[in-house]
């Protein structure tokens, strides 16, 4: 299909300035203006990774949940990674969503960071590689990204007013490698951080936004704000971001317009920004000139790049897309994701085994991080479910870690009220869940709501003592059967506001209940909308009566001895992976070693399975017989791990990061920031090149990962700098290897991962990898450029940042580029 084009210039020229600067500002939370005199539709933003949550945050509009970008990366695999980015086109477009707010760029810097399982890897070259896939999978489906959070926004902690003091070199070697390689994929968007780097704040940053992304790399697209990251009129608009979101209020607007009439903001720069506004409407179909329009051309000007032309045919394109399996591809990805640490032979496991499954997150799975990556799918099969369909299981809880009472399961229903009590609207939602944030249900008037009621029907199975909690801040006031038990302000702790939407404080009361009686439930929140947006976030938790530590963990034991094999899922809790704050620590929380290291000594035949999206200390892996890292695997938890015990499938992932045996061994920690100032101190090593010049030893390297086969690297051959390496599956049954090279230069020890190919054999073949390695590999950034690091480097093949395998040389010329 001819792809008509559009002349932007004519666009700009035909609005007046209180019009282009309108269109620089969200209209709300997740959206920018339409203009139907030019044929600009509402511009939809929605937040990712893992799934398109749409403009309601809520139960009540529930969207597919792929596993973490942790476990994306653990597959190596650039074209699953491709597959995975359409089908999120896909929910965009069923959710009349144009801009996905992903994928995350930053790095591993630190095992501590809090956002770690929103980022894909320690590495630049492996986060840029599956960064770019990801990229090209969406716009192929018509959708445009915005790579985030542009730059070195590798912490939580002060993260909106943090400077992070980094030299050029490590700058643009290691934090912003992974941005120019999705600018070189065609990335329509990009997100600036909220943080300072050298001193000025990423949204003011002309050097960062205006020199080097816009100038140096040709970047066409629209860069956009983290959300409320915009603080300031003439700085923010000379230094590069395109739109501030979100809206309607904010220092542009009217303030930006008298900037621009007063001189101190050339209007060019105003044109240039919507320029790019209008591009990426056009880029994802929101941009139509009515036909024989002025605006019509067919050389668009502004959009010759082919990202531009591809991306505008995909979109008209949409219709005849074939449909992705949702439920399908999460479940393959959670599978080529899970990464097996350790086995002594136990895995895979023989049908007719009975199972011990012990651990909270057996029965409710850690699928997600919390923050901008939470999304609610429509189903979730938990470990404990995925397991019964495979084999004879007895479970047991043994401990339970979590801080905050988890929300009622039964049905639930939202009223609006208004401020006589009045229901404005009514809402069924899956659980006792209320949350709204930017956008209200459209059938609710945001101008009469005054509170949020919740209510759900709860009948027990126990007589006894039963917990009930409230989580979120503010006002609640809490009834059973009508009889209030609660009526309390929680207060917000800490000074960012993600932290308190996102890692709410909670309330408790005890309340007797009556075995097979249904009780009426409910909770009612003062709310409203505050400068043109909705904040609704509560929770109604539950815990029934039982056994206290002791007795679950005497119970665990019980049950581990008495079944064939083990399978205890450990994970950590949403207090401790979320957007919003830092670890302090990466031991699992509560009792879940001890529950282990008991499990263990009942029953050797013991797999202990890691639900978590950043690295945590395991002191007892050399006891048990198996450890699978599932990451947070997505809504598909269950049917894939028990594809990945019981050999359906192979565990086809491998470390993306470093795993520290402990803490304290890790050589760069700091996420703190001292007067303001988070110093990279370590330059351009971090992660495994910093384990390496420290001579430290982690649990497990970066590239580690075992399968059910076993692997030779028989030969490796180069030419210039494309390396074939030949592999042979030497196992019993098929396989599949990813096959890493890493170079050095002859006679340095600074180890670089070069290239990486992803290959499965029957036993016995032998199959070869190609693979072109990356130029950056062999370069350097100094005296203000990159420089060939010239003469001799060796590129070894193996399985693993340390795994041993054959080398081959490869010579850089001085004239190499």
């Amino acid at each position: 299909m001819k792809t008509v084009g559009v002349d932007f210039d004519v666009l700009v020229a035909s609005l007046d300035l209180t019009a282009k600067i309108r269109l620089l500002t969200g209209a709300d939370m997740w959206s920018l203006p339409p203009m139907p005199r030019i044929g600009l539709d509402r511009l939809v933003m929605s937040d990712g990774p893992i799934g398109v949550r749409g403009e309601q945050w809520s139960p009540g509009d529930p969207s597919i949940a792929l596993p973490s970008p942790t476990a994306l990366a653990a597959t190596w695999d650039l074209d699953l990674v491709r597959r995975a980015g359409r089908l999120l086109a896909q929910e965009a477009r069923r959710k009349g969503v144009h801009v996905l707010l992903a994928p995350t760029l930053n790095l591993h810097r630190s095992p501590l960071g809090g956002r770690h399982f929103e980022c894909y890897s320690e590495d630049p070259y492996l986060t840029g590689e599956i960064g770019a896939a990801y990229v090209e999978g969406v716009q192929e489906g018509g959708v445009a990204t915005t790579p985030k959070h542009f730059v070195a926004n590798d912490f939580e902690t002060d993260r909106f007013t943090a400077d992070v003091r980094v030299g050029e070199k490590a700058l643009r070697e290691v934090y912003l490698r992974p941005f120019e390689r999705v600018v070189r994929a065609g990335a329509w968007g990009l997100m600036t951080a909220y943080n300072a780097v050298n001193g000025t704040t990423m949204t003011e940053h002309a050097e960062l936004v205006n020199g080097v992304l816009k100038d140096e790399w040709g970047f066409d697209g629209l860069v956009v704000s983290d959300w409320t990251a915009v603080r300031s009129t003439e700085a923010a608009a000379l230094g590069g971001t395109d739109v501030a979101m979100p809206g309607p209020y904010g220092p542009w607007g009217d303030k930006l317009e008298a900037a621009v009439r007063e001189g101190r903001v050339p209007e060019a720069a105003i044109d240039d920004r919507v320029r790019r506004v209008l591009r990426l409407a056009h880029r994802v179909g929101a941009l139509r000139p009515p036909a024989g329009s002025s605006s019509a051309a067919s050389s668009p000007a502004g959009s010759s790049s082919p990202a531009a032309s591809s991306s505008a045919a995909a979109a008209e394109a949409a219709p005849a897309r074939e449909e992705i399996d949702g439920v399908a591809l999460a479940r393959e990805v959670a599978v080529r994701g899970c990464t097996l640490l350790t086995n002594d032979g136990l895995l895979p496991l023989r049908e007719g085994v009975t199972l011990a499954v012990i651990g909270a997150a057996a029965g409710e799975a850690r699928i997600m991080g919390g923050g901008s990556a939470q999304v609610f799918p429509d189903r979730v099969v938990s470990p404990l479910a995925g397991l019964r369909a495979r084999a004879e299981v007895r479970h047991a809880l043994g401990t339970d870690p979590r801080v905050r009472l988890s929300p009622i399961s039964s049905p639930a229903r939202a009223e609006f009220l208004d401020a006589d009590g009045g229901v404005l609207a009514a809402h069924p939602l899956p659980v006792a869940e209320a949350r709204w944030i930017g956008q209200l249900p459209r059938d609710v008037d945001g101008e009469r709501l005054r509170a949020v009621r919740l209510r759900t029907t709860y009948t027990p199975e126990v007589s006894g003592e039963h917990v009930l909690s409230v989580a979120g801040v503010g006002a609640f006031t809490m009834s059973v059967d009508g009889e209030v038990v609660l009526d309390a302000t929680v207060e917000a702790p800490g000074g960012d506001p993600a932290a308190a939407f996102l890692s709410p404080p909670e309330q408790r009361v005890s309340v007797p209940m009556a075995a097979g009686r249904p009780y009426e439930l409910c909770v009612t929140h003062p709310s409203g909308v505050f400068g043109g947006m909705a904040f609704v976030a509560f929770t109604l938790g539950h815990a029934a009566p039982g056994p206290g530590e002791d007795e679950l963990l005497a119970e665990a034991v019980r049950v581990a001895a008495a079944c064939d094999v083990a399978v205890v899922v450990a994970a950590t809790t949403p207090e401790v992976e979320s957007e919003g704050f830092d670890r302090v620590t990466l031991a699992l929380p509560g009792r879940q070693d001890e529950l282990i290291r008991a499990v263990i000594a009942a029953n050797p035949r013991t797999v202990v399975v890691v639900n978590a999206g950043s690295p945590v200390e395991l002191p007892w892996a050399a006891d048990a017989a198996a450890v699978l890292l599932t990451w947070f695997p997505g809504q598909e938890a269950g049917t894939a791990l028990a594809d990945v015990l019981f050999g359906d499938a192979e565990p086809g992932g491998r470390l993306p990061t470093t795993w520290p045996r402990r803490l304290a061994d890790a050589p760069v920690t700091a996420v703190t920031p001292v007067d303001g100032v988070l110093a990279y101190d370590e330059g351009v090593r971090i992660g495994y090149r910093a384990w390496r010049r420290a001579g430290a030893e982690p649990a497990f390297w970066f590239g580690h990962g075992l399968g059910y086969t076993t692997w030779s690297y028989d030969q490796v051959a180069a030419e210039g700098t494309t390396v074939t390496v030949a592999v042979t599956n030497t196992g019993d049954r098929p396989g599949r290897e990813v096959v890493q090279l890493y170079a050095r230069p002859a006679g340095g020890d600074d180890v670089r991962l070069a290239g990486f190919d992803v290959v499965e054999a029957d036993p016995g073949q032998t199959v070869l990898a190609t693979v072109f390695l990356d130029e950056r590999a062999f370069q350097e950034w100094q005296d203000g450029g990159w420089r060939p690091i010239e003469g001799e480097h060796v590129v070894t093949a193996g399985r693993g940042v340390t795994g041993p395998g054959p080398s081959v040389t490869v010579r850089i010329p001085p004239t190499a580029k």
